[in-house]
């Protein structure tokens, strides 16, 4: 059986995928000198938040998604990141290929809320390894590749950032039903708004200042008023 072992030794934001993107470069030794005809690999990514401090201000970004800080000793727990194919072309002894994982900025996602709460410093990453290889000197062998193998790698905050203000600029995203994004686009033009911020803004103005609504929209916009009154108080 033909040894395996993996070790990430970098990480980059791809700037021309068409969404939020990482590469990571992936470094594979190969024990002995029989060649390997390919790799097909499938790359599980998670992050591991207890082998890492937090600041105060992070603490506090965390807490939806780990509780108050004095029970994170039994909530600091493992989350995926994402989960990915590779195929790695022939090589014999070692060889270094991509591995791409596809983001998103959506914060309803666990991960993403995790590394958006970060403000410095390093994302701990374990990256697990299974699948097979194709090997042989003489033709082709299939072998196992142990799902034990793994590549602990910490990935720096900024390159996250990097990433996400290269697609977001700037600005920060939010999922919203079907239903209640159908009210937002009929509340914006009825209101003639220019632009989703206006329109979320006019929302917030008005439930700080309880400002009525003329008599005709009081009924259409009714659900988006108590809307914006609930999100003030």
């Amino acid at each position: 059986m033909t040894e395996f072992t993996f070790t990430c030794t970098g990480v980059r934001a791809d700037p021309y995928a068409a969404g939020p993107t990482l590469v990571f470069r992936l470094r594979i030794t190969a024990s002995g000198e029989t060649p390997v005809h390919a790799l097909a690999l499938r790359c599980q990514i998670r992050i591991e938040p207890a082998r890492r401090g937090y600041e105060p201000a992070e603490a506090a970004g965390l807490t939806d998604l780990f509780t108050e800080r004095s029970r994170w000793g039994s909530t600091l727990q493992p989350l995926q990141f994402a989960q990915v194919p590779v195929m790695v072309p022939a090589f014999t002894g070692a060889t270094e290929t991509d591995v791409v994982v596809p983001c998103t900025y959506d914060l309803e996602i666990a991960a993403t809320r995790y590394a958006n709460a970060l403000t410095d410093g390093e994302v701990p990453l374990l990256m697990l390894f299974s699948g097979t290889a194709f090997t042989g000197s003489a033709g082709f062998r299939v072998e196992p590749v142990p799902w034990d193998l793994e590549a602990p790698f910490r990935m720096p905050v900024a390159v996250w950032k990097e990433m996400v203000d290269q697609h977001f600029p700037g600005c920060g995203w939010i999922r919203l039903p079907r239903d209640t994004m159908n009210d937002l686009i009929a509340f914006r033009s009825r209101h003639a708004l220019p632009s989703w911020e206006a329109t979320v803004r006019a929302l917030i103005d008005a439930a700080g200042t309880k400002a009525l609504l003329p008599p005709d929209r009081a009924r259409a916009d009714a659900g988006l008023a108590g809307l914006a009154e609930r999100t003030a108080q």
